[in-house]
């Protein structure tokens, strides 16, 4: 194998390879750090700090999922701080009394609009967590929750709940009797998936769908 000599004495014209034996020159250092620092992540990635996306909103596929479309590239996000009644997806999977009323208002709220979001993270699922927010000065989050289309989410003991307010919106929603607090027995979706299509999936006896 030859061995690479340094020369700056014998450069290669340019549009034409070093000849044999010779290295190319070495780029300057100030250039290499420049390259070094484009190839890293940025720090919202790498440490989780909160982050924004811009785009035009595509595709909305229940009342707390949206495709954002930022440039050239599509995100799936999820609304942080809310839970909205599912939506069908199969025999298996059954949607919830108002989950498509409550797809449709989000698309009322979003559908083609060009949106700022604030996003948190991404979950297990390569979903962007963000609030959204509206021209009126609300966020789409607390739009859903206070027309009482959505739950505030209180899985995991609230770790999700990252906005305080939307407890309260539901509260007040509950009392106002709006959206699907006008039927008994509401089922919070994260009870939905588990009583329902986890039972369903897996034979375990069900009564709530």
């Amino acid at each position: 194998m030859p061995i690479c000599r340094f020369s700056f004495s014998r450069r290669a014209r340019p549009g034409r390879a070093a000849p044999p034996g010779v290295c190319a020159r070495a780029a300057p250092p100030a250039l290499l750090a420049a390259a070094l620092f484009l190839a890293v992540p940025a720090p919202a990635a790498q440490a989780g700090e909160p982050y924004a996306l811009s785009g035009r909103v595509v595709d909305v596929s229940d009342g707390d999922t949206l495709t954002l479309l930022a440039g050239r590239t599509r995100h799936r996000v999820r609304l942080a701080s809310i839970d909205a009644p599912e939506t069908g997806h199969g025999r298996r999977r059954p949607g919830q009394p108002f989950g498509q009323a409550a797809r449709k208002a989000l698309a009322e709220l979003v559908a083609g609009r060009t949106l700022t979001l604030h996003c948190f993270e991404r979950d297990r699922y390569e979903r962007d967590v963000c609030d959204v927010p509206l021209a009126d000065g609300r966020t789409a989050n607390r739009a859903m929750v206070e027309a009482g289309l959505a739950w505030a989410n209180r899985q995991g003991g609230g770790k999700y709940l990252r906005d305080e307010a939307i407890a309260d919106l539901e509260r007040r929603a509950r009392e106002r009797r709006l959206g699907l607090w006008r039927q008994a027995g509401a089922v919070a979706p994260w009870d939905w998936r588990w009583q329902c299509w986890d039972a369903l999936e897996n034979g375990r006896p069900t009564s709530i769908c």
